[in-house]
């Protein structure tokens, strides 16, 4: 399976970070997208709130000259961060009074929302979920070889 570099070093980010132990859904610097942005909070200055797509001025700006880190516009960082977000519990945006998981540090809420976050990064890159492991349970035989 062919790849982008950007998707191999936030792959690689974000497996470090899980596990380490230093991913953290409520810290712009250890959360999903923190640490593809090499754990700095310079993401989240593109959206007034964090879990929110809704670009800001700022954002606005940034994404309209096609300033990227670490490969990726800062519209395409709010797509994983929420999608990270979502699939660990939390209702969006992250507020005191919202919705949040009861263990935001739990390791089956942290690969959850790793998995949603994966998913998005596929999306992105045209790339085949590496997280979809149904093929590898299926009971029909399949046309195209499994990729590992």
């Amino acid at each position: 399976m062919r790849t982008t570099k950007r998707f191999e070093d936030a792959i690689r980010k974000l497996y470090t970070a899980f596990h380490e132990g230093t991913l953290d859904p409520e810290c712009a610097c250890q959360c999903a997208v923190g640490n593809i942005c090499d754990n700095s909070d310079r993401w989240k200055y593109f959206s007034d709130a964090h879990g929110s797509t809704v670009l800001n001025y700022v954002g606005y700006i940034n994404d309209s000259f096609g300033k990227r880190i670490n490969g990726y516009l800062p519209s395409e960082l709010l797509k994983i961060e929420v999608a990270f977000l979502n699939g660990c519990g939390y209702s969006l945006p992250i507020h005191h009074s919202n919705k949040k998981p009861e263990k935001p540090q739990d390791k089956s809420v942290l690969f959850n929302g790793l998995s949603a976050a994966i998913t998005v990064l596929c999306d992105m890159d045209s790339i085949p979920n590496v997280m979809d492991y149904s093929r590898l349970f299926a009971s029909e035989p399949t046309t195209q070889p499994l990729e590992l």
